[in-house]
């Protein structure tokens, strides 16, 4: 695994423990509201974050694409903690893909 894997593995790992955190505390952050808002407005905000990567994409605007990229990951680990899900659910299905 190169450097450049290893860290965005870290960061996801990362993410997944703070959007755990946030949704069993009781403060007034945007990932805790997003979450008790429900699965709808959570997929409705993934759609959203997506169209806005393809808009970037088909604009050729790379740092843009950067950006929105990195709030669609972000909403889909909302998705997933909302769903019961884990990045290493995701992981072995790509790893099953795989071969």
């Amino acid at each position: 695994m190169t450097d450049n894997e290893n860290k965005l593995c870290k960061i996801l790992a990362y993410l997944e423990k703070i959007i755990k955190d946030k949704k069993s505390s009781k403060g007034k952050s945007y990932t805790a509201e997003l979450l008790s808002q429900g699965t709808d407005r959570i997929s409705q905000k993934v759609g959203e974050e997506a169209i806005e990567v393809v808009i970037a994409s088909n604009n050729k605007k790379k740092k843009q694409v950067i950006y929105e990229s990195a709030d669609l990951i972000f909403h889909l680990l909302v998705l997933w903690k909302k769903l019961g899900i884990k990045n290493n659910d995701i992981a072995e299905e790509l790893l099953r893909r795989k071969k």
